[in-house]
């Protein structure tokens, strides 16, 4: 009877032991683009180790990007909202024939250093006709007075 009762609270207790995390992307990838090796791994290498990729271009310049995110949630002060406890993002570049020629590993400590473009595209298929616009006017004003 001791033993049933000793079992069953090891059980509880270990459950309540572990943080609820919610994992997107590829867990570890730290460790896994650790074995990845610069002119010598080629794409075959990188799928059989990786997967596939979130992101592909298909351009000349063929980048592949990896992420991996972790969310736990907060403590009871922080009413239980996420906290973010990794944020990793991995881009591998290739030549024209496959082989790896440049990897780069982003962390949610350096994710900031990744630039992005300030350029914009319009989109003329999405134009709005004169009602259209004359619409969303009307019911702009008819809500912003409430």
């Amino acid at each position: 009877m001791k033993n049933i009762l000793f079992s069953i609270f090891f059980i509880l207790l270990s459950c309540q032991l572990q943080d609820p995390d919610k994992n997107h992307g590829i867990l570890f990838l730290d460790n896994r683009s650790d074995k990845l090796t610069v002119n010598k791994t080629n794409k075959n290498d990188v799928i059989k180790i990786l997967g596939q990729p979130h992101t592909k271009t298909f351009n000349e310049d063929d980048i592949w990007i990896y992420i991996e995110r972790t969310l736990s949630k907060g403590k009871y002060h922080k009413l239980g909202r996420h906290k973010l406890k990794t944020n990793n993002t991995l881009i591998l570049n290739f030549d024209k024939y496959g082989v790896l020629k440049s990897k780069d590993f982003y962390d949610k400590n350096n994710i900031n250093q990744i630039k992005f473009s300030e350029k914009t595209t319009t989109n003329d298929l999405r134009k709005k006709s004169f009602v259209e616009n004359f619409l969303q006017s009307v019911k702009k004003k008819m809500y912003g007075t409430r």
